[in-house]
């Protein structure tokens, strides 16, 4: 399946932006010790330790760094009041937002996130009003340069939903969620180096922005993305090239 890698570029948009504030650590941090509290320190039986591991080392974060921040979660520590919270809502030109936080304080949480919902013309919505239009999904990025019959091969036999491919010789892998760790260490053992890996939400449709929605989109990410309590903004805003050329 062939394309152009906007859901990449959004992706590798928002690793530059956090990579910019100094957040992401300390964000990626966060995951790590409350997956390890909540379903143990063996990625091999924890899918939710094993995608937070990989997007560490995407990141580039010491191993000595991810396993202390493991050793946290299994021995309990200050974060075990944490919870993982999803909020729903609607951006600028109806686009679909979804916002996981990791909290421990619901009414500063949904304050913060309610605010930067308003300010971009947007309102924060009811559980439901648009999870079923994502799917949780792993999926493992390639840069260009790589076959695409031997990524589809290997990823396929691995148990890959799906490979796609884009126009500058990008490549995606789509796995079930539960076996993302599964599906990623086989196309390691065939050689082939990912550029990241990560579990996400993937939209079923899309919504196209304009010049004049793309913008408060764009804001919208960033006022979110600054809440210390946000890990994760998925969207199905459709930015095409020229109008991402004028932001």
């Amino acid at each position: 399946m062939a394309g152009h890698s906007k859901w990449a570029n959004t992706k590798h948009r928002k690793a530059a932006q956090d990579a910019k504030r100094g957040k992401i650590f300390t964000k990626i941090i966060r995951e790590l010790v409350t997956a390890a509290r909540l379903g143990g320190g063996d990625p091999g039986s924890n899918p939710r330790l094993r995608a937070a591991i990989d997007k560490a080392l995407s990141n580039n974060m010491t191993r000595d760094t991810l396993n202390r921040a493991i050793a946290r979660g299994v021995g309990g520590d200050d974060d075990a009041n944490m919870e993982t919270i999803i909020y729903e809502g609607y951006g600028p030109g109806g686009t679909a937002v979804m916002v996981e936080c990791l909290s421990d304080n619901r009414n500063r949480t949904v304050s913060e996130v309610r605010h930067a919902f308003t300010k971009c013309g947007g309102n924060l919505g009811t559980d439901g009003s648009v999870s079923y239009l994502f799917t949780k999904k792993g999926v493992i990025s390639y840069a260009p340069g790589l076959d695409e019959d031997t990524v589809m091969d290997a990823a396929l036999e691995a148990g890959a939903d799906d490979v796609v491919s884009y126009d500058d010789g990008a490549i995606d892998v789509f796995t079930p969620w539960e076996i993302f760790g599964q599906v990623k260490d086989a196309l390691d053992a065939a050689g082939l180096v990912a550029e990241s890996a990560e579990v996400s939400m993937i939209p079923s449709t899309k919504a196209d922005m304009d010049a004049d929605t793309a913008p408060k989109l764009m804001r919208l990410i960033d006022m979110l993305e600054d809440c210390d309590d946000v890990q994760e903004v998925y969207h199905n805003g459709e930015i095409s090239d020229e109008v991402a050329a004028l932001l």
